[in-house]
């Protein structure tokens, strides 16, 4: 059964290892009890997280209508737990949405997802880890060395979503495909795209009126330096 195992939110707090011009950061979240209400927070650079609750803090990056909620799978904290020779807990890649038995990363840039009764949310792309994500997870206990390159090596990134129709979730929803665009770019390849295999960025154009309005820039600028 595809599921939502938690809903997951953090506060900001001040932490020594981010860019922000704020010096904080939400990305230590935690399973919420009870409905959690997702909307759209309004646009990049403006918008921040829209989970209630739930902040962010360097909205260069982060939040914003394309990055309105982050999901990761169960299934793939599982495998870093191995990997690692650690516990994680639901959220602790600062992730809203964990979910199990959803094929995050295979998802389609555009594919819509039922989660609940009523909230609908789009895929836009995959994570890009960065230096907050690193710190996090020294915090944490985790050796971070080389962790920026090894997630991003890893090619799981987990999904960025944007949300079309608001509403309520709670842990133990279930989450439905409702929708699947015409074209093959997944998460996982837009990820490989614009990190590792850069010259199939152009690609990626196909799913261009979905996607994350950063990777859709990198996309755009590399095509207009390189060509298609």
């Amino acid at each position: 059964m595809t599921t939502l195992l938690s809903v997951n939110a953090g506060r900001a707090k001040r932490v020594a290892y981010t860019d922000a011009a704020s010096g904080t950061t939400g990305i230590d979240k935690r399973p919420v009890d009870g409905p959690v209400r997702i909307e759209s927070p309004g646009p990049n650079g403006v918008g921040a997280s829209g989970v209630a609750g739930d902040d962010v803090c360097d909205l260069r990056y982060h939040g914003g209508a394309d990055r309105a909620a982050y999901a990761f799978a169960r299934e793939d904290l599982d495998r870093w737990e191995r990997e690692l020779g650690r516990e994680l807990a639901n959220g602790s890649f600062g992730e809203n949405l964990t979910t199990a038995g959803l094929d995050v990363n295979g998802a389609l840039i555009g594919e819509r997802w039922r989660i609940g009764a009523s909230l609908i949310v789009e895929v836009t792309g995959g994570r890009v880890p960065c230096r907050t994500f690193q710190g996090h997870l020294e915090e944490r206990g985790i050796d971070p060395r080389g962790w920026v390159k090894r997630f991003t090596q890893a090619g799981r990134p987990g999904a960025l979503l944007r949300v079309i129709e608001p509403g309520e979730v709670r842990a133990g929803d279930p989450v439905t495909v409702v929708h699947r665009p015409d074209h093959e770019i997944t998460v996982a390849f837009l990820h490989r795209a614009a990190t590792t295999e850069r010259e199939r960025l152009a690609e990626t154009l196909v799913a261009a009126e979905w996607m994350e309005s950063g990777l859709l820039a990198a996309a755009r600028k590399h095509v207009e330096k390189y060509g298609s």
